[in-house]
């Protein structure tokens, strides 16, 4: 997805974040558990990879697990979280030439259409960081990094600080991209969770 901005092309990649160790699936690999018969990546990759120009995907571990997706694997080079993943992901894009990443969860499969273009324009009021919020809730994971933040970012994670991706967005003033349904950013963290995502998919066929 490549777009004009104030005379520049603006260059968007993207990132699944799926380093989360799951434990609340009881160890299982989030990326991999069914949902309405397909694995949980799938239904990000529907949703995120039509809204940004090349994806990859933030996982330590086996990368041949997603060898049948033909996307890059990326993994940390320090497992702090979620900033690891997208340091990770800013590292790869930026030699390509992107602008910026955005984040999502692999946990999240009725992320937003549109979140892509709602991000980024709240970017520009904020020299291109942006984070998703609905009712009134932040929703760090899914952001919107400038390359330009890889510096800082490796910096913030050397420092020893606890790497809290609010407090990271926040220090380099971070707008936010309000969304009006809160149900598009829920995360399947729970078996419970997954269920219900089921019974929400089921009831939309």
């Amino acid at each position: 997805m490549g777009g004009e901005g104030e005379g520049r092309i603006v260059r968007i990649f993207g990132v699944i974040l799926a380093g989360g160790q799951g434990r609340r699936m009881g160890g299982a690999d989030k990326a991999m558990l069914p949902l309405a018969g397909r694995p949980l990546m799938a239904h990000i990759l529907d949703r995120l990879e039509p809204q940004v120009e090349r994806l990859s995907i933030s996982a330590n571990g086996d990368p041949t697990r997603f060898a049948a997706l033909r996307l890059p694997v990326l993994p940390d080079a320090r497992s702090e979280g979620p900033l690891s993943g997208i340091l990770s992901a800013l590292d790869w894009a930026a030699p390509l030439g992107a602008t910026a990443v955005v984040s999502a969860p692999v946990d999240a499969p009725f992320l937003p259409p549109d979140l892509v273009p709602r991000l980024i324009l709240a970017g520009e009021s904020s020299g291109g960081c942006a984070l998703a919020r609905s009712g009134g809730n932040d929703h760090p994971t899914f952001g919107l990094w400038p390359v330009t933040l890889r510096g800082p970012l490796r910096a913030f994670l050397a420092s020893g600080e606890k790497p809290r991706v609010r407090a990271f967005a926040d220090a380099h003033h971070a707008a936010r991209a309000d969304f009006p349904d809160d149900g598009a950013f829920a995360n399947l963290n729970t078996p419970e969770d997954l269920a219900t995502a089921e019974a929400r998919l089921r009831g939309a066929a």
